[in-house]
């Protein structure tokens, strides 16, 4: 790990594990990555690195096909993880195209947990206009879907008002309420931990019980993480990239999300904020992210 890394992170703790480290080390229990369906090769040269049993979500990207995604849930399936299939509402055509994903993934043993949103495209493609009408069609149970995921937007999102998100977000959970298959709701990553708990403090407010996976960017160049950052609509304002550690003064530094975690440990109230976990955006550095928490747990050991 690089020093620009860990250069607030101190000397190696001794004695008792101090509180905000346990919380630290609780926060990343059970943690989740991402990947793409491209990037199975990089699953493969990260695997030692990453705990047996790990969530890894595979995303529905435009750009690739039935075969591709199946193939990367496969592996991470026979890799020792948890596969967690995405299924973009608005990117499926027909009833008959999200069956065939969906028998590919029971057959491979894929299909019991996934995350369905609505998706990029600004008119569906198909009967699915949103992840509400796709958990409400039942084919994802129909196919062995024991627990699904859904996404939370802390900082909002660039196309959809504030209000539809709240009235989509209550949705989809009584729906998943109802059926018995609700399991966490992801977030969309960002780098202000206040902000990330004073919404899933409202989430709580609303009686939404779900767990809470809050979206964390993976170690990465500062330049990647600014772009990654301006394509999803998240915050970045000078104040907020210099508390997560950006310099966008220096765009060829590196960042990873230590201050991030040690804030979110720090405000973290179980009564208040109910389970939270961490969910790790990888931007492709599978290697590097997992890498990176295993030796920030490490340290907090």
């Amino acid at each position: 790990m690089s020093s620009e890394l860990i250069s607030d992170v101190g000397p190696p703790l001794e004695g008792p594990t101090p509180p905000e480290a346990a919380t630290e080390a609780a926060l990343l229990t059970d943690f989740s990555l991402e990947m793409t369906g491209k990037d199975v090769g990089k699953l493969e040269e990260a695997r030692a690195t990453i705990p047996l049993g790990t969530r890894i979500n595979v995303t529905f990207l435009g750009n690739e096909d039935l075969t591709t995604r199946t193939a990367a849930a496969r592996a991470v399936k026979e890799f020792g993880f948890t596969p967690v299939p995405h299924i973009s509402a608005r990117r499926i055509r027909s009833a008959d195209e999200l069956e065939e994903f969906l028998a590919a993934l029971r057959a491979i043993g894929a299909s019991e947990k996934l995350f369905v949103i609505a998706g990029d495209p600004a008119e569906p493609m198909g009967p699915y206009p949103d992840a509400l009408s796709l958990i409400r069609s039942g084919l994802p149970e129909q196919f062995g879907a024991q627990a699904v995921n859904i996404a939370g937007y802390p900082e909002g999102h660039p196309q959809i008002p504030d209000d539809m998100l709240w009235n989509a977000l209550e949705g989809k959970a009584a729906a998943l309420g109802a059926n018995g298959r609700g399991d966490s709701i992801i977030t969309q990553f960002l780098f202000d931990a206040d902000a990330a708990l004073d919404w899933v403090a409202r989430v709580r407010q609303r009686g939404i019980t779900l767990p809470v996976r809050i979206g964390v960017p993976g170690p990465a160049g500062v330049r990647r993480l600014l772009s990654y950052a301006a394509r999803f609509g998240v915050s970045t304002s000078a104040g907020i990239a210099k508390k997560y550690g950006l310099s966008i003064t220096n765009l060829m530094g590196t960042a990873g999300p230590d201050r991030f975690i040690r804030e979110l440990a720090d405000a973290y109230d179980p009564a208040r904020h109910g389970v939270v976990k961490l969910h790790f955006y990888t931007f492709g550095g599978l290697r590097a992210t997992s890498e990176w928490i295993s030796e920030f747990t490490g340290e907090l050991a």
